[in-house]
């Protein structure tokens, strides 16, 4: 995010606490403003805390080659207080002279180009994403395109989360009216109509193309093609329920690069649930599907069973990483593959005793039994995965209840459950496993 934030603007201020001094994510935002070449300017900030010493800071800056000009160098340094707002006037000054020696100025006149800075799929909005508005005018009902995804803008919110008509240069808003959720970094452009739609496609058709040409590789055979000691590729795919949590996820697995045996490729990674077309890339390219804290829909499950494609969930990332970390040296055995059996949608919460919380649920497909395992999906986010207490038609327990009737349920250690909510019923089944494959030398 830091790198992504020093790419895309004009002047970094950086924040150092006058009390705390230079820390390590102040060395890592100090890098990438470096890498990105923009003007820093630092605000040593909380200089009214007692203990607060601005001189050690300004030393400790010099370590990693920003100089104050009292010192000589070229780096604007600003003692302020956020608190009670001193030397507020100051910093903004020294923006406005930074800006003016770099000539930075943009046309509010034409149409508007921006960056994509997070994106996101809000169940009631659909998908949003916070845009950085670098040249030009964004107007509602502009025709818009930001890498594969296009639409028109229907909304847009300022950061003081008002509704806002236009949106100039500089100006951060969350735009509503694409048809999918783009990726952090995309180019926005404001194109006609069918220009817009044209290019798309175009672009996701060529990157369908490039997944296709390349060599396909699946998790299972893996490890036999290190033996032969061939260069490999495992291809991933990654969708989490938050861009942050698709970048810390990218950024780790494409560590484990370190070594010419196995290449890891994030061939792609977005937000949301994982869907049809996501199982249809992963086939397409022989691709893992590693889900955090989100779940494929019913359409995408059904294509994945019948395209053998292995779709894992994580809600810790330090599990996918052990998971891949294993399959590339051969020592991932599973020993249970997860069935499932059912799901149920939860249509009303009823309350006994005070205390007591059922379920009234009906079942969409399949079947749940008082033995499943469950997982409760939230707008395609999975909130809880335990047992359940109990399940009964009308006031019988029951052992098991199928598509189309519904049920009570009550949930082990858990009462949180909503209407909506999506109850999954799976259960863990045993593998047979090979010895002689997995001790395999």
């Amino acid at each position: 995010m830091r790198a992504r934030g020093a790419q895309v603007t004009d002047i970094a201020i950086l924040v150092v606490a006058a009390d705390d001094g230079v820390m390590p994510q102040t060395i890592e935002a100090i890098n990438h403003a470096k890498s990105a070449e923009v003007p820093i300017i630092v605000a040593i900030n909380k200089i009214d805390k007692p203990g607060a010493d601005p001189m050690r800071v300004k030393n400790e800056l010099m370590e990693h080659g920003l100089v104050s000009e009292d010192y000589g160098g070229d780096t604007i340094m600003v003692e302020v207080s956020a608190k009670k707002r001193m030397n507020i006037d100051e910093l903004l000054e020294m923006i406005l002279l930074v800006a003016e020696v770099q000539e930075l100025k943009a046309n509010p006149k034409r149409d508007a180009r921006g960056i994509i800075i997070e994106a996101q799929l809000d169940k009631g909005r659909g998908p949003v994403a916070t845009v950085l508005v670098q040249n030009g005018t964004l107007h509602i009902g502009d025709s818009i395109i930001a890498g594969t995804c296009y639409g028109k803008v229907r909304a847009m919110v300022n950061d003081r989360g008002e509704n806002v008509k236009k949106a100039g240069p500089s100006v951060p808003v969350e735009v509503l009216g694409f048809n999918d959720v783009p990726s952090a970094g995309d180019e926005l452009a404001v194109l006609e109509e069918k220009l817009c739609r044209t290019i798309a496609e175009k672009r996701i058709e060529k990157h369908r193309t490039e997944l296709i040409s390349k060599r396909k590789v699946s998790l299972d055979d893996l490890f036999n093609q290190i033996q032969e000691g061939q260069l490999k590729d495992l291809n991933i795919l990654v969708k989490a329920d938050v861009q942050g949590s698709v970048e810390a996820l990218n950024s780790s697995l494409l560590s484990l690069n370190k070594n010419d045996e196995v290449r890891v490729n994030i061939i792609h990674s977005g937000v949301g649930a994982v869907n049809e077309s996501d199982v249809m890339l992963a086939s397409a390219s022989n691709a893992l599907i590693i889900a955090f804290n989100v779940r494929p829909d019913a359409n995408a499950r059904r294509i994945a069973e019948s395209e053998d494609i292995d779709i894992r969930t994580y809600r810790v990332i330090y599990d996918a990483l052990n998971d891949v970390k294993d399959a590339m040296s051969g020592m991932l055995a599973p020993k249970f593959k997860e069935v499932i059996q059912g799901e149920v949608e939860i249509r009303q919460v009823m309350v006994f005793n005070k205390t007591l919380k059922v379920a009234g649920s009906y079942v969409l497909e399949g079947k749940i039994t008082n033995k499943s395992k469950i997982r409760i999906v939230r707008d395609n986010i999975e909130v809880f995965d335990g047992e359940l207490e109990d399940l009964r038609r009308f006031k019988d327990a029951v052992k098991e209840v199928t598509a189309g009737y519904e049920c009570g349920i009550t949930i082990k250690d858990y009462s949180d459950f909503r209407e909506g909510d999506i109850i999954e019923a799976y259960t863990m089944e045993e593998i047979e496993t090979n010895i002689n494959d997995v001790n395999k030398d």
